[in-house]
């Protein structure tokens, strides 16, 4: 298209829509060639695009273009007249635009009524939509936007019955799916109104099954959230809560963790609000080897009530066991922080010290250092003199490292040490 456009033998040509479409025929299948040889534009775009000349010797298709049985033509017509067979050569098509069809008179009442309707003078809208329905019982938009009408003003029963006729006008029609959906959401509009959640929920969901819209996915997203905090307030009772607490203890003692951790699920579920039976889940979840959800627990005693010792001293069993020394060592700090006396937060910061013997080789020992000492932080501690010294006495005297793990900021740096596997302490 590029090479026709820019030869002016063939510029006039692309302006035509039959000798386009000729060249997107012949691009699609060459085999239609046959169809165009007599058209003499055929033969001057081959001649532009091959680079020859096909003017001398009758051209490339001698004959082509002739009527059968005619004398040869032997006179060609004068250079810069205009070709024959085109009178739109070198010419635009502009199309007029088809007029607008007119409303129907049905649809004319509709559009008053829609005027009307924004300017929320319903009764006016209501009795332009009733003619449009008297009109044409077939169309059901004419029914939603009288129910639309009712919805504003409150009738939302006779809103809701509109929409149901929409619906099985519109099954019977065989309409748009979309304005099915308007009005099945706008039934779940009304229950949604009249706080009747579950059913709201039900028609939403049949009108998402139509056609999704951001709108109605919201409103079954916020009728969603509603019902299930309903039913959450509604299944709470302090006093069951108490009685599951009770047996789930009870279970614990007798070492039947699995039923303690189902009574105390079930006693949570009564009453939230209560740090102590997630504390004993914790410790049930401990006994199981399920850290992670004791862990979770921890956490919730502690957004519940940030002064629970317990809640902070068995998170830091949880992280010892998940071999986590230093998450161990800051939650037993913080226990110690509310109760400077307790003796399991002290018990618990000497054991997160305490690491494993591991068994190394010389070249994994080696692979630890150089990792260990490409932490910055690291490298400050080992070029402190302090520190140097402290390390030597320790490794002289283990009874040492009690007296300086009393100094929060050097027992900060060996613990640091310790995590790096530069030092190991039993």
């Amino acid at each position: 298209y590029a090479k026709l456009a820019a030869d002016p033998r063939t510029q006039g040509f692309l302006q035509q829509p039959d000798y386009v479409q000729m060249l997107s025929m012949l691009q699609q299948n060459p085999s239609n060639l046959s169809q165009f040889l007599a058209d003499p534009r055929f033969q001057t775009t081959l001649s532009v695009i091959l680079g020859v000349d096909f003017s001398a010797g009758g051209g490339m298709f001698p004959g082509a273009g002739e009527t059968p049985g005619a004398a040869p033509q032997t006179t060609s017509a004068p250079t810069g007249a205009k070709p024959t067979y085109s009178s739109r050569a070198g010419a635009k098509s502009n199309p007029a635009p088809a007029p607008e069809p007119e409303l129907s008179e049905a649809d004319k009442e509709k559009q008053l009524g829609n005027e009307a309707y924004k300017k929320k003078d319903f009764e006016t809208a209501l009795k332009h939509y009733d003619n449009a329905i008297e009109l044409d019982v077939t169309n059901l938009t004419y029914l939603t936007n009288k129910a639309a009408v009712f919805f504003e003003q409150g009738r939302l029963d006779e809103c809701r019955e509109v929409c149901v006729k929409a619906v099985d006008i519109g099954r019977e029609q065989h309409a748009d799916f979309k304005h099915i959906s308007k009005a099945l959401g706008r039934i779940g509009s009304v229950h949604y109104k009249k706080e009747e959640y579950e059913e709201a929920i039900k028609w939403f969901n049949k009108s998402l099954a139509e056609h999704r819209t951001p709108d109605i996915l919201k409103k079954q997203l916020q009728a969603t959230k509603i019902l299930e905090e309903r039913q959450r307030q509604a299944y709470l009772s302090p006093e069951i809560a108490l009685e599951e607490k009770t047996k789930g203890n009870e279970a614990y003692h007798k070492g039947d963790y699995p039923t303690a951790i189902t009574h105390y699920t079930e006693s949570v579920k009564r009453n939230p609000d209560d740090p102590k039976v997630y504390s004993n889940r914790a410790a049930c979840y401990t006994k199981v080897a399920e850290f992670r959800l004791g862990l979770a627990d921890c956490d919730t005693v502690l957004k519940l009530d940030p002064t629970f010792v317990k809640g902070f001293t068995r998170k830091g069993m949880i992280h010892l066991a998940l071999k986590e020394p230093s998450k161990a060592l800051a939650a037993f700090q913080d226990a110690l922080a509310l109760d400077p006396t307790n003796t399991e937060a002290q018990a618990g910061i000497r054991k997160s010290y305490e690491t494993p013997t591991t068994t190394m080789t010389d070249a994994e020992r080696e692979q630890v250092a150089q990792r260990a000492m490409s932490d910055p932080e690291v490298q400050s501690i080992m070029q402190d003199p302090a520190m140097r010294t402290i390390l030597n006495q320790m490794q002289e005297d283990p009874r040492a490292v009690r007296e300086h793990l009393r100094n929060p900021v050097i027992g900060a740096k060996i613990q640091k040490l310790v995590d790096s596997g530069l030092i190991s302490m039993r």
